[in-house]
């Protein structure tokens, strides 16, 4: 990753929160979601936006070039991203990646910082069923075994297999994403113990119905079920969003995977001059 500058904040705890910022234009979020970081989500994606684009890269607590915190919640990470963006200075679309997505949500429902959100596969806890829990469960818990035996990058793709087909979860062995996952893994599994799917969610309906800026949901156009209801739950709630299917994303792993397809989607939506609206 070529480097420009480092962007710091201060989250309501404390925590220093920072990102590289890359990049020349108008200004963009990208915010990372599980297994990584801002350090090491974006690097296929960059190529394609720094031309048009300074890239804000932060990482959440614990990760990337941000500091630990004694918390990590939903609520605590949800504070590390409006802190980081409030401090741009202007309101700024944010693209957030399956976690990164929930917050980016979360951040446009709770303050005027974010001009608009695109969403690849958000995070919607409300469309978890209770297949999806159980194995999300059992996985959490052979992930805490393989770190307490330190092997993180093994924690890691444990969790891959879980959100990711066959072809996917191949493709990204074979680019040994797994070892570049393992330092990020302590800090999944510090928010994973305090994951309540029952609990205050960032996609509750009514928090979804709160936000006023446009909203781009991208797809995978061969994601899993999980993503796709997840996709159609924002879309139903939130009243300026539409969900696109893209095809040649393939499934949750798009943006690491298809790079080129799912920035060319982020772009024709910032300079359509969010035509969802």
């Amino acid at each position: 990753m070529s480097t420009e500058t480092i962007h710091r904040a201060v989250s309501a705890d404390g925590t220093e929160i920072a990102g590289r910022v890359v990049g020349q234009g108008p200004p963009l979020v990208l915010l990372h979601g599980a297994l990584f970081s801002g350090e090491t989500a974006f690097e296929e994606m960059l190529p394609y936006l720094s031309d048009r684009y300074t890239c804000f890269l932060p990482s959440t607590r614990g990760r990337g070039l941000s500091a630990n915190g004694e918390e990590f919640t939903g609520e605590r990470l949800l504070e590390d991203v409006l802190a980081f963006v409030n401090s741009i200075g202007q309101p700024v679309p944010m693209f957030g990646w399956s976690g990164g997505g929930m917050m980016a949500l979360g951040a446009a429902a709770s303050g005027e910082a974010v001009s608009s959100v695109i969403a690849y596969e958000p995070a919607v806890l409300e469309e978890w069923d209770e297949e999806f829990l159980g194995i999300f469960g059992d996985t959490v818990a052979k992930m805490n075994a393989e770190v307490e035996q330190g092997r993180p990058a093994e924690a890691a793709r444990l969790f891959m297999d879980v959100v990711c087909d066959d072809d996917e979860f191949d493709a990204m062995m074979a680019k040994g994403l797994h070892e570049v996952a393992a330092p990020d893994v302590p800090a999944d599994l510090r928010l994973f113990e305090n994951l309540d799917p029952a609990g205050p969610s960032m996609t509750d309906p009514d928090l979804l119905a709160t936000i006023t800026v446009p909203i781009l949901l991208l797809e995978g156009d061969h994601t899993m079920p999980v993503f796709e209801r997840g996709n159609r739950h924002v879309a139903e709630h939130a009243p300026n969003a539409e969900n696109r299917i893209v095809p040649g994303a393939g499934g949750h792993a798009g943006p690491g995977l298809a790079p080129d397809t799912v920035a060319s989607e982020l772009i024709g939506f910032l300079e359509g001059a969010h035509e969802t609206a």
